[in-house]
């Protein structure tokens, strides 16, 4: 762990668990690597301890609400409602002295508050008014996501501070923009700020919503019940205003002869990093992962390193953590990890697998088989869906994966959940099966 000199920066470290044994002609090495923070903002509490701060500061972050207020959010009437009950509900509980905005969006994104081209600093009074100001949304006109992130973007990056972060929620599809525009926008936000977002009801497409937070390294969810939004909202707050370091990347330093085949969150939920790389000098790249609290997260790494003979060894990858800073420096968090190679003739040791690099291996498909299985079921592919399905089922239920395992049972009989023998449902709840879509990449930790 490394000790820094900024008291309101977590402390991190880094775990490596592999197994590595390799047999004769090997070349394939895989390994989970823990990284924790300790020692920063606590995520669920709005109340940070006094100490996070130098006295006249505050805390160093701005956050962006996008609220949806085209004109679906009419229908239920109360679905706006609680959109602004739910937005209201997160001002709350933004901490005094962090920078805020709220954004209505409709097939172009206006300013609701407080207008300007600028932030507001959060104390009693501007909380109240950006209240005020949210009672007077109605809703009316189209959907073109893009412009509110690109809004976004304009106001967060008007504040000095290292946090940004959005919230984003829509009930319905992107029909004002195309998809080249909505991605555009995504790949000029990336890197810039994190964001959250949120589908409520069932009319809006999955895969948007989905993309849109892993583009932005948030997350997302479905709110199928709008009554829901604004504890959603709430915990969604919470949780942005306890992170402490923005802007983490994972460095991978390989050896000559050697590459990385893949990098991907695995816990708490899975997200492909390998495209994502950025070169970082001589034989080095970086992963990016976002803003930091208090936290702990799983990463698969796999990396062919050149074959080697009985007995000999090496070093397949080192592992640290960095802030890249604008003029091409880094901060160096202090952790770091070795993923080693050591090639055997002892099979018994060569062909054990470490049980985290399987746990998170079935993880991995368990969220590619559910995708997979719901995309045949749309088409009606009934065999393909069954099978595809039938995997998950049998995938979560080995894990321990409980959560997933009820969604699974929404949309499918199980006979045998061991054996992954499953019906399809001749019926299923259109939120049903998008509960399990939009939460099919959240993963359990393996059994320590």
């Amino acid at each position: 762990m490394a000790n820094f000199s900024k008291s309101n920066v977590p402390q991190f470290s880094v775990d490596v668990y592999q197994n590595e044994y390799l047999p004769d002609g090997a070349r394939e090495v895989s390994a989970i690597v823990t990284v924790s923070s300790t020692g920063g903002g606590t995520i669920g509490s709005a109340v940070a301890a006094p100490h996070l701060y130098t006295a006249g500061q505050g805390p160093d972050a701005a956050v962006a609400i996008m609220v949806d207020c085209s004109g679906s959010m009419d229908y239920p009437p109360t679905k706006m409602r609680n959109a602004r009950d739910a937005t209201g509900a997160a001002i709350d509980t933004v901490r005094d002295g962090v920078h805020f905005a709220v954004i209505g969006g409709t097939h172009v994104a206006k300013e609701v508050y407080p207008g300007g081209g600028r932030l507001a600093v959060a104390d009693a009074a501007t909380r109240e008014q950006a209240k005020q100001a949210l009672r007077k949304l109605t809703a009316g006109g189209g959907t073109a996501i893009g412009t509110w992130l690109r809004l976004a973007d304009r106001l967060l990056s008007s504040a000095d501070v290292s946090i940004r972060h959005g919230i984003l929620l829509t009930d319905g599809r992107n029909e004002h923009e195309s998809p080249q525009d909505l991605k555009a926008a995504l790949d000029s936000c990336a890197g810039r700020f994190t964001c959250d977002a949120r589908g409520v009801g069932t009319d809006w497409e999955v895969k948007e919503v989905t993309g849109i937070a892993s583009a932005l390294l948030g997350t997302s969810d479905i709110v199928a019940d709008p009554a829901a939004l604004a504890a959603d909202f709430t915990y969604m707050m919470e949780t942005a205003m306890g992170k402490e370091v923005a802007d983490v990347a994972l460095r991978l330093w390989t050896p000559v002869g050697t590459q990385i085949k893949f990098v991907k969150q695995v816990a708490p939920t899975v997200e492909e990093l390998t495209g994502r790389r950025t070169e970082a000098g001589p034989r080095a790249g970086d992963y990016p992962t976002g803003s930091w609290g208090d936290e702990s997260r799983d990463y698969h790494v796999c990396v062919e390193v050149p074959s080697a003979g009985i007995g000999q060894e090496m070093l397949a990858a080192r592992v640290s953590l960095v802030i890249p800073q604008s003029d091409g420096s880094v901060q160096n968090l202090g952790a770091q990890g070795l993923v080693r190679a050591v090639w055997t003739d002892d099979m018994a040791a060569s062909t054990s697998i470490n049980p985290q690099v399987a746990h998170y291996t079935g993880q991995a498909e368990l969220a590619q088989v559910i995708q997979q299985g719901l995309d045949a079921r749309k088409v009606g592919d009934v065999d393909g869906a069954t099978a595809k399905l039938g995997r998950a089922v049998q995938l979560a239920s080995a894990s321990g994966n409980a959560d997933t395992a009820k969604l699974l049972a929404k949309v499918v009989d199980v006979v045998d959940a061991a054996a992954g023998t499953v019906r399809l449902k001749a019926r299923v709840e259109e939120a049903d099966e998008m509960t399990l879509e939009t939460r099919s990449t959240k993963t359990v930790r393996v059994k320590k």
